[in-house]
């Protein structure tokens, strides 16, 4: 099977007996190592001997003293966060229960720290797969994307390779995503994935430079709705079907989870019976129907309804999903 992503660190974990992920020494120096902590040619010795203990002991307790001799005040401020984010690691008994914990605790952690460990959670999940497409449409929970729309297709490229594309000047879907948005875009073959070039991927896999058609029917969608399943299943321990819809019926909408900010907002209004301008709602771009086949999964009195799901781009074509809506605004009868 492909090992994708190994940029990110999943292969310095450890799993425990539940399958759920263990920080090791490893993982921990992986992020010692980077470029906030590691240090330069400027760094003084004391910076250095710091660094150099963590390497040799990921775990050691670090005072308040020994950041203090640092010399450089970024470098130092740099240590306080790393340290705070290392002991909150260490506290849960698997990443997934830090994450979780996240959110439950509003635990402050820089947002690059966040979005690794949803990429590293969905590594796991994804282990052993073939199917790039569903790599690929895992990367939406952990990278902001830009959308387009051309001729009826919704089309989602990763955001920062749009802008560093439109820098350079290069053409192709992802470039022309930018500099074009009001235009039609010009495609290259190999740039939308589909069903018949999605092994593509395992090639690009760390470069991000794929584009996800997510119109209900196309192979892009179905991916997504089963990261979706699995996501939910992992965090939650219940099974759950999902499927696009291109509505929500009126007599079957009891609950809905918004998985961006502005889904959110808009079918909020939606639901309350307000009124959502027509360019607002043309930025909807994937409505989907949760169903648990167990009933006892969910709350009684929602016990037996489908659970609809949104997904919307921003004003500015950007699409920031919040797969921590999963955790924590699903009608569940119970949380593991």
């Amino acid at each position: 099977m492909p090992d994708f992503w190994k940029d990110c660190g999943y292969g310095l974990l450890k799993r425990a007996g539940d399958g759920r992920l263990v920080v090791t020494d490893d993982y921990l120096r992986a992020y010692y190592q980077r470029p906030e902590l590691a240090p330069v040619e400027e760094s003084c010795a004391a910076e250095r001997a710091l660094h150099a203990s963590l390497m040799a002991e990921p775990r050691r307790k670090v005072n308040e003293r020994e950041i203090g001799a640092v010399a450089d005040a970024d470098a130092r401020e740099n240590y306080r966060v790393m340290m705070r984010f290392r002991d909150q690691l260490l506290a849960a008994p698997t990443l997934e229960a830090f994450y979780f914990d996240l959110f439950r605790r509003d635990i402050a952690v820089p947002p690059d720290f966040i979005h690794h460990t949803v990429q590293v959670i969905l590594r796991g999940l994804l282990d052993g797969t073939d199917d790039a497409l569903q790599a690929r449409a895992a990367e939406l929970f952990f990278r902001p994307q830009r959308t387009t729309v051309k001729d009826g297709a919704v089309l989602l490229a990763d955001d920062a390779t749009v802008e560093m594309h439109a820098a350079a000047g290069l053409s192709g879907t992802i470039g022309q995503l930018l500099k074009e948005t009001q235009t039609p875009v010009r495609t290259v073959e190999l740039d939308v994935l589909d069903g018949k070039n999605s092994a593509e991927y395992w090639r690009r896999d760390s470069r991000f430079d794929t584009v996800l058609n997510l119109n209900p029917g196309r192979p892009g969608c179905a991916a997504f709705a089963r990261v979706l399943e699995r996501w939910i299943a992992h965090f939650h321990g219940t099974r759950v079907s999902i499927s696009s819809v291109r509505e929500i019926p009126d007599e079957e909408w009891v609950w809905h989870v918004g998985l961006d900010a502005e889904a959110t907002e808009m079918l909020n209004e939606i639901y309350d019976g307000g009124d959502v301008e027509e360019d607002r709602m043309k930025r909807i771009i994937g409505l989907f129907r949760a169903e648990f086949p167990d009933p006892s999964a969910l709350r009684p009195e929602i016990s037996g309804s489908a659970v609809f799901l949104g997904l919307a781009a921003a004003a500015d074509g950007r699409l920031r999903m919040k797969p921590q809506n999963l955790l924590m605004n699903l009608p569940l009868a119970q949380r593991t």
